[in-house]
């Protein structure tokens, strides 16, 4: 009797075990894709915003995250690949550093860069930074 519920437990576990696999592994894969960043500015004029964004699927306080994150999945996740948008702004210096921090699709974003004014910023960073 003793063997018999061995062998059941051993048969139970062997059917849980690729389950258990596949759903550890389908939890694995839906995480790598996600993404989570904190979307930044600060000006020297003093100052200063911060968002969270989640993408896949969209989400956190950015208030058009879906838009945004259309955007960063057109360049991959990639800031430094966004192209300014054919707006023509004022020479003025005034200048605002833009900052990207997190996770996109599982890999680390750590990417500023200063742009010469708000305009500049609004002009290549688009829908990503209007907040």
């Amino acid at each position: 009797m003793i063997r018999t519920i061995g062998l059941s437990a051993v048969f139970v576990l062997a059917l849980a075990s690729p389950a258990a696999a596949a759903t550890s592994g389908g939890a694995a894969a839906a995480a790598a894709k996600r993404s989570e960043l904190v979307l930044s500015y600060e000006a020297d004029a003093g100052y200063a915003a911060a968002v969270v964004l989640r993408c896949d699927p969209a989400g956190g306080a950015h208030p058009k995250k879906g838009k945004a994150c259309q955007a960063l999945a057109k360049v991959h996740g990639r800031p430094e690949r966004l192209k300014p948008a054919k707006v023509m702004c004022t020479m003025e210096y005034a200048p605002v550093t833009a900052r990207i921090e997190g996770t996109w699709h599982g890999r680390t974003v750590d990417w500023t860069h200063t742009f010469g004014n708000r305009c500049d910023l609004a002009r290549t960073m688009g829908v990503i930074m209007a907040f």
